[in-house]
């Protein structure tokens, strides 16, 4: 950078509740070669932190801005150092702030007013996929490099050597000028509201309000088990035999049936690999087949394999049992975690909040304090709604605006059927959502009927047949065009492509559905088709050329797709290849490896990410009165007095469905639920 930003003008952008800034980091105890091991690489931050075992054997700190080296405290000093600053008017600084912060909080009942994390920026701004380390950060802005005195205190628990200590004192205090220099270039320009958001995201896990029903999960752990072993039992096999892939395709062979496969998926290491696998997935069409197939035996071996591999549930249920035993659920989330700007699950939190099912147990399980209820929050169909603005889709729009259901309306155009509800036809609805929340993203025909196979979107496997192509309106001459021509016989190439059990036969009339669906969205929707060739159009001109161009509130550049939050999507080494007769097909970087660029995905990208700037515009209000304490997705949930629940629902529907000055003339919906468990609050 030219000129290094002064750290008053970093504090100074912000309207903020505090008088100073500290930046601090801990140095605690870790022993990684002992028979239970004590250290982060095998514990999770909250195990490892409330371990009996914990303990710090000090800190480095220092006020952002001051000359001078960071300040020690060891350990013994530490008491007294919390002790003496009024946290209600002090903010603080650290890389990776979930850890040092939570150690202030649950150790030291030391509460900052306000909490910055320049891990945190460094995700929004570099990526989650190419490192963000104080020593990759370091190197990247030409800083001294980290040090690894760490390594030298492995082991040691009881008292460390004045010798050591020194060393490690020394590290810090390097630690907390990286830190702090880091900072400076990472602010410079970052957006207020999303500092607040790293705020908020860190606080979800550092002040935990949310309780773990021991109870419950205790039983549901049992019964799951016991389902389990019955289901081994009936079937005379071991979970060993269904756990290993070798094993499961004998057992299949040894019934007459032949172990589907398919080929190896290019890696960064292997990008041409040779051989097959065993489609054993829950997401291969070839087992989903079989799981839902005819064949009872197969299907409950299918089953089985599922309970025996799939230990995400109880794996996190098992989890969740042993955190409460520990205390309060600490919600472990990244901040900006994707691409398009979500939160994911943090990294070695082994607690994923992000993919509960509805209505699990793991949810229910899941409760607001004594006296208090989670009020549940979610926009509805916030994504379908942000396109049609975006392309500027009158119908979709009236129909949103008319408070009508988008699905049921396609589904009514799309099989003919006037009036179409999801209460009269719901499978014929459950087609019409499935259609229009990939066709949304110009998924193309064939993509589209292989995910049916699978589940699409986490719905049951589904195969159109005859019956389903004559509600279609489908007819026999339709039927055959699909084969005709250069082009029939390209899809005809492209259908046998995909996975499958059924008949060739049964394939084709699948594809000549889910060809008509999305042909027939596509019809509906011209606006949205549009507004595919223009992202395409801007993948050369804006993006690769550097061309400016504003639609809306969306500004493309360089590499860059910037949005009303004032952050951008970004789009590193765009590049692209001619491909004989695809025409060009463009790539970005992600970390080591490249992903493809396509008017589809700039529509999802471009989408799903304003929908998460109007979810976080209202989740901001919202935490100004009640906390906020977790967010999946287009969802949030507060915790209120039992007393103020009407209140804070009708309140806080009014905050998610306020319009944004960005986004006039939006027609936004969301649905508002409160009970005192989380499963059962919408």
């Amino acid at each position: 950078m030219d000129e290094e930003p002064k750290s008053e003008e970093v504090v100074g952008m912000m309207r903020v509740p505090f008088d100073r800034v500290i930046v601090i980091d801990f140095e605690t105890a870790w022993a990684s070669k002992i028979p239970r091991p004590f250290t982060l690489s095998k514990q999770t931050t909250e195990e490892y932190i409330r371990d009996t075992r914990f303990k710090a054997w000090g800190l480095c700190w220092k006020e952002l801005g001051d000359e001078g080296e960071a300040e020690w405290v060891d350990r013994h000093g530490l008491p007294l150092f919390f002790s003496l600053i009024d946290w209600s008017r002090t903010a603080v600084l650290a890389h990776n702030a979930q850890f040092d912060i939570a150690i202030m909080e649950w150790i030291y009942d030391a509460h900052p007013a306000f909490i910055f994390d320049s891990l945190s920026m460094a995700r929004a701004l570099y990526g989650v996929e190419v490192g963000n380390s104080l020593a990759k950060l370091a190197a990247r802005f030409d800083l001294p490099p980290k040090g690894n005195a760490v390594y030298s205190t492995d082991g040691i628990l009881d008292e460390l050597p004045q010798e050591i200590e020194q060393e490690l004192a020394n590290y810090c205090a390097h630690d907390v000028f990286l830190c702090e220099e880091i900072f400076k270039r990472l602010a410079v320009g970052y957006p207020r509201k999303e500092l607040e958001l790293i705020d908020l995201t860190l606080k979800m896990f550092t002040r935990p309000l949310l309780e773990l029903d021991s109870e419950m999960l205790t039983v549901a752990l049992g019964e799951e088990k016991e389902i389990r072993e019955e289901l081994l039992t009936r079937l005379n096999v071991k979970e060993g035999d269904l756990a290993s892939n070798e094993k499961f395709a004998a057992i299949l062979n040894a019934i007459g049936v032949t172990a589907p496969t398919k080929p190896k998926k290019p890696t960064a290491k292997t990008p041409h690999p040779v051989g097959k696998l065993f489609a054993f997935a829950k997401t291969d069409a070839l087992f989903q087949q079989m799981l839902n197939g005819d064949n009872e035996d197969v299907a409950l071996l299918c089953e089985a394999r599922l309970k025996v591999k799939s230990t995400q549930a109880r794996t996190r249920a098992q989890r969740f049992l042993e955190i409460s035993h520990r205390g309060r659920l600490p919600v472990p989330l990244n901040y900006f975690g994707t691409l398009s700007m979500r939160w994911s699950a943090s990294k070695g939190s082994s607690v994923n909040m992000q993919n509960m099912k509805r209505r699990s147990f793991l949810r229910n399980a899941i409760m607001a304090p004594e006296g208090y209820q989670c009020v549940v929050s979610d926009l509805s169909q916030i994504e379908p709604r942000a396109i049609a603005w975006l392309s500027d889709a009158e119908t979709l729009m009236g129909v949103f605006r008319a408070g009508k259901d988008p699905y049921a309306a396609f589904g009514a155009t799309m099989f003919n059927v006037p009036g179409l509800t999801k209460d009269s036809h719901p499978l014929l609805r459950q087609s019409a959502k499935s259609a229009m929340l990939g066709a949304n993203y110009y998924l193309g025909w064939a993509s589209f009927a292989q995910q049916l196979l699978t589940g699409f979107l986490g719905a049951p496997p589904v195969r159109y047949d005859k019956a389903f192509a004559k509600q279609l309106g489908i007819t026999p001459e339709g039927a055959a065009a699909f084969a005709e021509g250069k082009a029939g016989a390209e899809r005809l190439e492209r259908m046998f492509e995909i996975p499958h059990t059924c008949t060739d036969a049964q394939l084709y009339v699948h594809c000549v559905c889910a060809k008509r669906i999305i042909d027939t969205y596509r019809a509906a929707n011209p606006e949205i088709v549009a507004y595919w060739a223009m992202l395409q159009r801007l993948i050369e001109d804006s993006l690769y050329l550097g061309g400016v161009y504003e639609h809306k509130c969306l500004r493309f550049e360089k590499e860059k797709i910037w949005l009303p939050n004032g952050m951008a999507l970004r789009y590193p080494d765009l590049q692209y290849e001619d491909i004989k007769g695809k025409g060009r097909e463009w790539t970005y970087a992600v970390g080591p490896m490249r992903k493809k660029l396509h008017a589809g995905v700039l529509a999802e990208n471009t989408t799903s990410a304003l929908s998460r700037v109007v979810m976080t515009d209202a989740m901001l209000r919202i935490a100004k009165r009640y906390p906020v304490v977790l967010t999946v997705h287009d969802e949030l949930v507060g915790i209120v007095p039992d007393v103020e629940v009407s209140d804070a629902c009708t309140w806080m529907q009014e905050q998610m469905i306020r319009v944004p000055s960005y986004l006039p003339g939006i027609p936004l919906g969301a649905e508002t639920g409160a009970n005192r468990r989380y499963g059962l609050a919408k």
